[in-house]
């Protein structure tokens, strides 16, 4: 499935800097240990690189983004924290995927992990995602959560299990896969073929274009006719606006979804 993620036993800039700030405090030894790696990040990077998936990863910003692996609980030496710790996220397919990083990346508009999954401002040791994480969205609106120890009501899958929502059906679906089988998938040239029928002639350029705050709203709606057959229009709208009426369209349905579906705040643009 792809290049593996494997270590390589190098230590990231971000890495080393977020390991001495943390050294020149009262810092508990188990903040260190989330932080320090074995070679994660770098593999990660260098799978990326020779993937199919024209990868871009944002930079981070070194005190945002330690913040984030502490509020996550979860090491550096794992692809979570990896990302979390070394990036302002990874765009995908020209944009088309948006993975999460553990700082927002304002010169694309794209938000943090935390900012997505409403982390608290400050640090609060005693809070976690317990029914889950939304780790990525895609330009259609679908959202890509792993699962925590207690899934949300009406949500598929097992604990650490990643699953998906799919704006064509407004549910839940599993993926069947880990958090690293999920990244692995993503840059093994697979993905495409899972939105097939949903690319139009000319996606790229259109995704490209876009800040990392829009998405783009089909009508009719993604259920009721294929985007690639050249019908219907395409809008490009506020991803707010169109994880909302995801939402609205669920809820007609009598579809629960036990949360939202991601937070974009306001202000991720510099004036």
């Amino acid at each position: 499935m792809g290049h593996a993620i494997s270590a390589v036993g190098r230590t990231s800039e971000v890495e080393a800097t977020a390991i001495a700030g943390l050294r020149r405090t009262s810092t508990p030894v188990h903040d260190l240990e989330l932080v320090e790696d074995d070679g994660t990040w770098p593999a990660l990077a260098d799978a990326l690189s020779r993937s199919f998936a024209a990868p871009r990863i944002l930079p981070a910003d070194h005190e945002t983004s330690l913040a984030s692996l502490l509020q996550l609980q979860v090491g550096a030496r794992s692809p979570l924290g990896a990302i979390a710790l070394n990036s302002g996220g990874i765009l995908l397919y020209d944009g088309w995927l948006r993975i999460f990083g553990g700082s927002p990346c304002p010169a694309l508009a794209l938000p943090s992990i935390g900012q997505v999954n409403g982390f608290p401002v400050p640090l609060d040791r005693t809070w976690t995602p317990t029914q889950g994480l939304i780790v990525a969205h895609d330009v259609l609106g679908g959202v890509y959560l792993l699962n925590g120890l207690r899934p949300g009501a009406g949500r598929p899958g097992v604990p650490g299990e990643v699953i998906y929502f799919d704006p064509a059906t407004v549910s839940w679906t599993r993926m069947r896969m880990s958090h690293s089988e999920w990244l692995a998938w993503c840059v093994s040239g697979d993905l495409p073929r899972f939105y097939e029928g949903l690319l139009w002639p000319g996606w790229r350029d259109d995704v490209l274009a876009l800040r990392a705050d829009q998405g783009i709203a089909v009508s009719p709606a993604l259920g009721e006719s294929a985007v690639a057959d050249g019908h219907g229009t395409r809008t490009v709208v506020a991803m707010a606006d169109l994880l909302d009426e995801h939402c609205v369209a669920a809820q007609r349905r009598g579809r629960r979804l036990d949360g939202a579906l991601g937070r974009y705040p306001a202000g991720l643009i510099p004036g």
